[in-house]
């Protein structure tokens, strides 16, 4: 008879929070000799006795991701440059700003970027893993956080324009959308009832917002829509959209796309926040 030690459910975290998938750590316990179905259940014993350690989600009132709008700013001083606001909803709580990144910083991000570029996954909400789904059909890649002078520089200043700490992000992704490639309505948030979602909010939480930055211009297509509200952002190089979402519920109107493109290709950087430190 197997038994889940205590040693072997502190092995499983371990593993998750080095950033090892889920279904990388069940193929290191099957070939260790560890039944399927007593592995699935020590892993989900571990990540919820994991998760009932970590101090409780502060209420959305108080700590989450936002922008300093209370006093109708055009502009936005993040240190190192002035960031221009364009347009702000209150529901869903929605910010268009400009100036966000120099041409060059843009032209440097798809340089760096394009070499590593890959088919886009998505989180496999059964299992907390990753899998290819036809509703995007985007080619990516993740940056580690600070991994070169210009992530970290973009990720300083990220964190001062929406108040957050740069160690409750995610690494920042790097997207190509060619024509007719798109990203079918969705919510970033984890959906909590789902089977994965524990093991997937074990490192760092549920995420809270999202940055979409925009590296180029497209001919035609390629915007960011909000189906909800009937909101579409157009991508302009230099150009971000902040959303955020203070509980993972449809109610905060989030449902959001990135549209087919018509002509040309998009590039674009996202940022995912978090609540709690996220470990690479």
């Amino acid at each position: 008879m197997q038994v889940v030690t205590p040693e072997i459910k502190t092995w499983i975290i371990q593993q998750a929070r080095a950033g090892y998938p889920v279904n990388a750590v069940m193929q290191a316990m099957r070939a260790a000799g560890w039944s399927e179905p007593v592995a699935v259940a020590a892993i989900d014993e571990a990540v919820k006795e994991y998760i009932s350690t970590m101090p409780p989600a502060p209420p959305a009132s108080i700590m989450r991701p936002y922008i300093d709008l209370s006093r109708s700013p055009c502009t936005i001083d993040v240190s190192d440059r002035m960031v221009n606001v364009l347009l702000t909803m209150a529901k869903p709580r929605i910010a268009l700003l400009s100036n966000v990144l120099s041409d060059e910083e843009c032209e440097t991000l798809v340089r760096e970027a394009e070499p590593r570029l890959k088919r886009s996954n998505t989180v496999d909400n059964e299992t907390g893993g990753e899998q290819l789904h036809p509703d995007r059909t985007s080619d990516g890649m993740f940056f580690s956080r600070g991994e070169t002078p210009l992530i970290q520089r973009i990720e300083e200043r990220l964190s001062r324009l929406i108040n957050w700490p740069v160690e409750n992000g995610e690494g920042l992704q790097v997207l190509r959308y060619k024509p007719g490639a798109e990203y079918k309505p969705h919510y970033d948030y984890f959906i909590p009832d789902a089977p994965g979602t524990s093991r997937i909010i074990a490192n760092g939480g549920q995420r809270v917002a999202t940055v979409v930055i925009y590296l180029n211009d497209v001919e035609r297509g390629g915007g960011t829509t909000f189906p909800d509200v009937g909101l579409e952002v157009m991508p302009k190089r230099g150009h971000a959209v902040f959303f955020a979402y203070d509980q993972p519920d449809p109610s905060t109107l989030t449902l959001h796309a990135g549209a087919p493109v018509i002509e040309g290709e998009k590039w674009i950087a996202v940022k995912w926040l978090r609540e709690f430190q996220f470990l690479p």
